[in-house]
Formats: C-alpha cells, sequence, structure tokens
C-alpha cells in the first residue's frame, strides 16, 4: 500500500472518460473505496468531449468528495489529450493513469507501488503480456491478434524490450510524468508509446508489472485505431529524427545526384562511359525481373536471352532485392530510370546506413559519424563500381547486418536479433552474395583481433553469438534453399568462376589517387587496375598515412587495434596469389593462395577484398573526429581536422562522364521484327551480344523484351566441368563474327563453314539475322553473305537475312 503523506499529495489518480456516463460513478467509488485515507490523493477525472452525461456524473462525484476533479475539455481530441490534460493537472508525488472501465482492477495499484519503491524505478507499468498476467476475460481473438502484431510492431519500431504498452494502467514519478507529458504531442492512442520512449531517452528506470485484466463490453477501441496507433507511430519516428539526420541525409543525397549529373541530365540518351557494356547488362536485369514479375513467370531463369539455353538469373547478379521492388517504376518509365535511381538512392542509403552504424557504436558526435559514413560510402573503390556495380557499391544492409551481430554478442535478446540477422541476410543475398562474403571476411577478421585484444568481452560473447547465429541460419535456410538449390544446382548453374592468378591489386594501388578522384588521372590509375570498374583500392597516401598516424595515437582502444588488424589484412589479401614488390622483380606468394581455390572464394576477384579497408578507415576517422570535436584544445582541433580535411580532399569524387546512347535501330524499336520472327525463334544480332558488346541487350529492354536473343552478357557454363564464363559458350559462327568484329580478315568461307552456319543457326533456331551500323558493318556483311550465299536486305535502317526457311 502506498505510503503516508507527509504535506503533499502523495497520489494523483488520472481518469480519462469518453461517454462513460454508464459506468463512471461505480469506477470512482471503487477507486475512492480503495484508497480510502490511506494516503493524501486527489482523483482526477477528465472528460473528453463527451456527447453524454458524462461531465454530470464526474461533477456529482466532485460535489460529494473535494478530493475528485473534473478537467473538461469542449471537444473530443482522443485519450492521449485528455490524459496529458489531466496529468499536467496533477500534484502527486505519484501519478496512476487508469482507463474508465478498470478492466485492470485497482487493487493492482499495490503491485505497481511496490515494484517502483522496491525496483527504484521511475515508472511501474501493467502488463498483460507478462507471464505471470492473468487474463480473466478476453477481447475477440481478431482484437487479440492485432494486439499482439501491434505490440510486436512497436516493441521493434519504438520501445524494444517492453511487452505490453497499450495496457492502461500505469503508474509513474509525477514530476517525471508532467515533464513526459508536456513534452509529448499525441492526442491519441499513442500517447503511451511516446511517454515511454520520453522515459527511455531520459533513462528513467520502468519495470512492467503483470496484473489481472478484464475486458469490458463498450470499449472505446475500434478496429480502425490500430491503424491510427500505426500513423501515430510514425509521427514518432519523423519526430525522433534530428536535424543533424536529416541534414546528413540531404548531403548525401546531393552529393550522389552530383556524381550522376550527367547521367541524370542526359536520361535515356547517356551512358556512363566507364561501365563498358555493364549498364547495358544492368538495364536488361531490371527489365527481364520486371517482365518476370508482371506475366508471373520464373524470377530465377530466362531465355530472353541466350535462347535457347537461357540465364540463370539466381547465378547472375539481378539484385531482385531491388528489381522487384522496383517493378512499378521499371514498366512505368523505363529501366534506364530505375538504374538511375539504384545507384543515386543506394549510394545515399549507404551513406546514411554507415553513418548510422557509427553514431551507434564509434562515436557519440554525430557530425563525425557522418563524415566517417561518407567516407565509406564514397571511397574510391565504391565511386569505380558506382559506374557499373551496383551490387558492390549499394551496401545499405551491411552496416544492419552488423549491428545486429554486436546486437548478439551483448546477449539481451538472442533470439529475436538471431532471426531478424537471419532476414537481413537472406535481403543481402538478394542484393549481392560476393558482397555478403567480403563483409563476413571483414566481420571475421574483427571478431578475431578483437577477442585478442579483450579476452574477457569475447567469453561473454561467445554463447550468445552462437546460439544467435544458429537461429539467424535455420532462418536464412529456410528461405534461400531453394533459390541456392536453382543457383548451384539449376539449369546453366556453375560452380566458379576463374579470373586468374592476376587479379589482385598491386601494392601501389593501395596509396595511388583513383581515375575519377579529384587528385587522380586515368593514366597511372589504368595501369594499377584490371579496368575503370575494377580500381578496388587507390585510397591515397594521405589518408592512408593519417590511417596509420590515429592507430599509432590510440592503438590503446582494444576496437582501434582491431580495425587496424582488419584493414591491413584485408589489404594484404586483396595483393593476390603473387605479391610483386614494385619496380622489381621480386615476386612473394600471397597469402589469398589459401582461399583461393576454396569453395565460394575461388569466384571472387582478389583486388575486392581491399573494399573492406573503405568502412574501417570510416570508423577510424569517425573516431578520431569525434575525440577531436570534444577537445578543448583549439590549436588540437585545428591542426586535427587540418589533417583530415587534407587527407580526404584529393580523394573527393568526381562527376560520373558520360557519352551518347546509339540509338535502337528502326527496325527493333518500330516492331518491324515481328513480321520475320515466329513463336520460338531467335533474333540474331550481327555479331551476337557478348560481354565485349552487348548493345543488343539494350534492344531488348528499351523495346519491352518482345523477342530472344543468343548470346549475350552473363555468367553461364562451359564445358563438361560447368566452368563459369562471362558470356555464352562459343559456336563456330558466332566466334567468326567476333574476330570479324575485332578487326580480323574474313576468311574464306567454303561448304564447311556454310554448314557450320547452319548448324549455328538451328541450334539458336534463328528467325532473322539483324546486322545494325557498326565500324566493321561491310566485312560483317561480307561474311553474312559468304555464310548464307545470298545478300541482305535493307529494312528500317539495318541489314536482314530472313534464315527461317533456311533452317
Amino acid at each position: 500500500m502506498i505510503t503516508e503523506a507527509t504535506g503533499q499529495v502523495e497520489l494523483s489518480v488520472v481518469v480519462p472518460a469518453y461517454n462513460e456516463e454508464q459506468r463512471l460513478a461505480p469506477t470512482l467509488d471503487a477507486i475512492r473505496g480503495h484508497l480510502g485515507d490511506n494516503c493524501s490523493w486527489e482523483l482526477i477525472v477528465v472528460d473528453d468531449g463527451s456527447a453524454d452525461e458524462t461531465v454530470r456524473v464526474a461533477r456529482e462525484a466532485a460535489a460529494a468528495d473535494p478530493r475528485v476533479n473534473v478537467v473538461v475539455s469542449e471537444t473530443n481530441r482522443g485519450k492521449g489529450h485528455a490524459l496529458r490534460l489531466g496529468v499536467l493537472a496533477s500534484y502527486g508525488r505519484r501519478v496512476l493513469i487508469t482507463d474508465a472501465d478498470l478492466a485492470t482492477p485497482i487493487e493492482e495499484l499495490d503491485h505497481l507501488a511496490k515494484a517502483m519503491t522496491e525496483g527504484e524505478t521511475a515508472a511501474a507499468i501493467g502488463s498483460r503480456a507478462h507471464p505471470e498476467a492473468r487474463i480473466e476475460v478476453h477481447q475477440s481473438r481478431l482484437r487479440e491478434v492485432l494486439g499482439r502484431m501491434g505490440n510486436r510492431l512497436i516493441r521493434a519500431v519504438a520501445v524494444p524490450g517492453i511487452r505490453d504498452t497499450q495496457c492502461g494502467f500505469k503508474l509513474f514519478d509525477g514530476e517525471k510524468a508532467r515533464a513526459a507529458f508536456a513534452d509529448a504531442r499525441l492526442d491519441g492512442w499513442g500517447i503511451d508509446v511516446e511517454i515511454l520512449q520520453f522515459f527511455r531517452r531520459k533513462g528513467w528506470a520502468v519495470s512492467e508489472v503483470p496484473v489481472r485484466w478484464s475486458h469490458q463490453d463498450g470499449s472505446k477501441v475500434g478496429a480502425a485505431d490500430y491503424g491510427k496507433v500505426l500513423w501515430e507511430l510514425a509521427r514518432l519516428k519523423a519526430r525522433a529524427v534530428r536535424r543533424v539526420d536529416l541534414a546528413l541525409g540531404a548531403l548525401y543525397l546531393l552529393s550522389s545526384v552530383l556524381l550522376y549529373k550527367n547521367l541524370w541530365g542526359g536520361l535515356g540518351r547517356s551512358y556512363l562511359t566507364d561501365s563498358m557494356q555493364d549498364q547495358n547488362q544492368w538495364e536488361w536485369f531490371f527489365a527481364v525481373t520486371a517482365d518476370n514479375v508482371t506475366h508471373l513467370r520464373d524470377p530465377l531463369f530466362t531465355t530472353v536471352q541466350n535462347f535457347p539455353d537461357g540465364v540463370n538469373l539466381m547465378g547472375n547478379t539481378p539484385m531482385l532485392g531491388l528489381s522487384v521492388p522496383f517493378t512499378p517504376v521499371t514498366l512505368a518509365l523505363g529501366p534506364t530510370v530505375t538504374w538511375a535511381l539504384i545507384l543515386t538512392l543506394g549510394i545515399s542509403a549507404t551513406a546514411y546506413a554507415w553513418y548510422w552504424l557509427f553514431a551507434r557504436r564509434v562515436t557519440e558526435n554525430r557530425w563525425a559519424a557522418g563524415l566517417g559514413g561518407a567516407l565509406a560510402a564514397f571511397a574510391p573503390p565504391m565511386i569505380s563500381h558506382a559506374n557499373a556495380h551496383p551490387n558492390f557499391c549499394v551496401l545499405f544492409m551491411i552496416p544492419l547486418i552488423i549491428d545486429r551481430a554486436l546486437r548478439l554478442c551483448e546477449g539481451r535478446n538472442v533470439r529475436c536479433d538471431g532471426v531478424i540477422l537471419g532476414l537481413f541476410t537472406t535481403y543481402q543475398i538478394f542484393l549481392g552474395e560476393e558482397v555478403l562474403l567480403l563483409a563476413s571476411l571483414g566481420m571475421a577478421l574483427f571478431a578475431l583481433s578483437y577477442a585478442l585484444a579483450r579476452r574477457d568481452v569475447a567469453r561473454a560473447a561467445v554463447r550468445p553469438l552462437a546460439k544467435g547465429l544458429g537461429y539467424a541460419l535455420g532462418v536464412c535456410l529456410v528461405l534461400i534453399a531453394y533459390p541456392l538449390y536453382r543457383q548451384f544446382a539449376g539449369a546453366q548453374s556453375y560452380h566458379s568462376v576463374l579470373h586468374g592468378d592476376n587479379a589482385g591489386n598491386s601494392p601501389l594501388a593501395l596509396i595511388e589517387f583513383a581515375g575519377r578522384s579529384l587528385m587522380g588521372d586515368d593514366v597511372t590509375a589504368d595501369k594499377l587496375a584490371l579496368n575503370r570498374t575494377e580500381q578496388n583500392a587507390f585510397y591515397g597516401w594521405p589518408l592512408v598515412a593519417l590511417a596509420f598516424a590515429l592507430v599509432v595515437r590510440l592503438w590503446r582502444r582494444p576496437e582501434v587495434k582491431a580495425l587496424a588488424f582488419t584493414g591491413v589484412a584485408a589489404a594484404v589479401l586483396s595483393l593476390g596469389q603473387k605479391i610483386r614488390i614494385p619496380y622489381t622483380d621480386v615476386v612473394f606468394p600471397g597469402p589469398w593462395k589459401l582461399l583461393a581455390h576454396q569453395p565460394l572464394f575461388e569466384s571472387v576477384i582478389e583486388g575486392r577484398v581491399a573494399m573492406i579497408c573503405a568502412p574501417v578507415l570510416g570508423a577510424l576517422i569517425a573516431l578520431a573526429a569525434g575525440r577531436l570535436a570534444r577537445s578543448r584544445v583549439r590549436a588540437t582541433q585545428v591542426a586535427g581536422f587540418t589533417a583530415i580535411a587534407l587527407a580526404l580532399l584529393p580523394i573527393v569524387p568526381t562527376s560520373f562522364p558520360t557519352n551518347a546512347r546509339p540509338e535502337v535501330p528502326e527496325f527493333i524499336a518500330s516492331g518491324l521484327w515481328k513480321k520475320y520472327v515466329k513463336p520460338g525463334e531467335s533474333l540474331v544480332p550481327v555479331p551476337l551480344p557478348d560481354p565485349g558488346s552487348a548493345e543488343a541487350l539494350h534492344w531488348q529492354s528499351a523495346t519491352g523484351l518482345g523477342f530472344s536473343v543468343p548470346g549475350g552478357y552473363f555468367n553461364g557454363p562451359w564445358g563438361p566441368d560447368r566452368i563459369g564464363i562471362y558470356g555464352a559458350s562459343p559456336r563456330w559462327t558466332s566466334n567468326l563474327f567476333g574476330d570479324v568484329r575485332s578487326g580480323k580478315p574474313v576468311p574464306d568461307i567454303g561448304t564447311d563453314w556454310q554448314n557450320q552456319a547452319r548448324e549455328d543457326l538451328a541450334y539458336w533456331r534463328a528467325g532473322v539475322l539483324v546486322l545494325a551500323p557498326q565500324p566493321q558493318e561491310p566485312q560483317l556483311y561480307e561474311t553474312v553473305t559468304r555464310l548464307l550465299g545470298r545478300e541482305g536486305t535493307k529494312v528500317g535502317g539495318v541489314w536482314i537475312w530472313d534464315v527461317s526457311s533456311v533452317r
């Protein structure tokens, strides 16, 4: 029971009431009867604009007992507004809020008061979801289901750890309650969540107490109110966003738009110069995914490319996690808009995700975390891939996965965190598997080094981490088992993509500047990278030097030791199987040799491992900037931030250049091809599309994928061992066309060549051959004419050969 008063109101009881004429009087009598004279108390009834005689009943009670007060709202504005009026009118050392139906009996107040006193908490809230709670009269099944779903959502997005936020029986410290309700803005049922969020932000402890509860007829909570609570939750989340969050999000988005300003400026007519054939490939991926979704086709396979064998889409990178939800955009605005949007929004979202992680785990200074997030997302290797590989630069899930793994180590809610980690991992698999593998490698390196630095923390984390990873693996395997089966054992599957033993970085690449960096140049960078989309290091010597200095200065911190080990290990692994000492003929075996032929790793371009260094450097910069911001020595701040600026300025990326895109030939764009290609046949471009020239994929994606083509740009199997290669398995005729396109002379074509062409055309089920204008057009025309023994016909701006009858 509540202790006796000592010169002040010990307890205020606030009862919101709306159209409670019938049951308000018994409720007030029950409350007054329970409180009696055991303490000094006040009972505040707040009428929320009732249309019946609720006010009259309340005032009669007030006339009979001066400790009863009535507050009247002229209009009905909701429970939140009524509670705010009542709590702010209270004077009690403690404040109890209870519903007018007393679904939780007033006697349960004693349990809440005891929990507050013994637990020294700022609030004790009644819980119907506690294992020891007693539900004496249940709600309807529908309302119980909706209530459980709502509580799960509230726990996930608002107040994790509290089972039941909506029980209308809560006891608060009076001063803290008045502060919380004065800050509250919601007028509806979401007020409970808003108040608990306020307590959590202030660090005020809240205990959840099991109570007796009975559903009462005439409840004012309708089915539509659950939707209103969700809307108010959204308002709460929006209100919780800091100005710095909005500012950084806007800066990230602006930076991304500036990167792609040339692409956006000539949308549909511009082509990213450094993307080689990848833009054609990615737009085709987005188009074919939208087509499969629209027509309820298999999203993991298609024969639109590489006809008739098809393409294993799960074995490629269509980013189904984005291409599927972007289907409406693709259908309405075209795959080029989807391509531009995913790149622009994806990079800015990635920067924001790293910022969010660094703000939670690295530094309390939001601007410092924002600087680290910018480096992690806009680092030179990310910019290089941003020309052509959204699966390697749209990485917003990776920080979320890292954070969830760290939560597992804390062991607070292992099952929930494990399940969520499994869902996050599954989604990332549908964004990019190789990135997930590299992120896992980076996390493993960090965990190993941190465990060596903090053995006590590692020992405490082993059990919850192992248990949580078990949950994650179970969830992930259930969801991804069938797609992975299709990827590794389905049609057109392959077991590895070999890149040779020279795909590692040169040591010089780690300290040079990328071609698209402010201080870089293409000539130097091109010599040190596979191509302009694979400049996987190029952090620049000033940033490397600064990182070294920061590690030395902050070496005592275990997280800095772990970051340093992770960054150095990733950099060394990225040098590949052979490490050549610059300017010498000395070659050492690299540690990547141990992984190069292991499952999964055998398909990785080892130079990409250096991308792990980007978030490592971002975390170091965020940590250093946060410490500088707290420094009270002005000279230290100036020197420190100057050093950071000088290290980052040379690697600031420049806008991506574009070139004019070839127009789709009239023969394709106007649909003239339909006259020559029957169902089950293919349109054969001359030469066939391949990784070196895939404009025919643009023909398809720009015109609705109405026809299939042999060949293409994708990953598929080759030979009896099903080794992964880029493009279709070669055939005599496709090789011949490719040779002539590359400048080789037209060979003497006799009966053997013609018979082989006839066999290949039959295999491709060719309906028509199409030769579009291109540099080697005369030689290609001569080649086709000799193979078929007849001249072509000029139709719609292209040369065509109708070959349906020939087959």
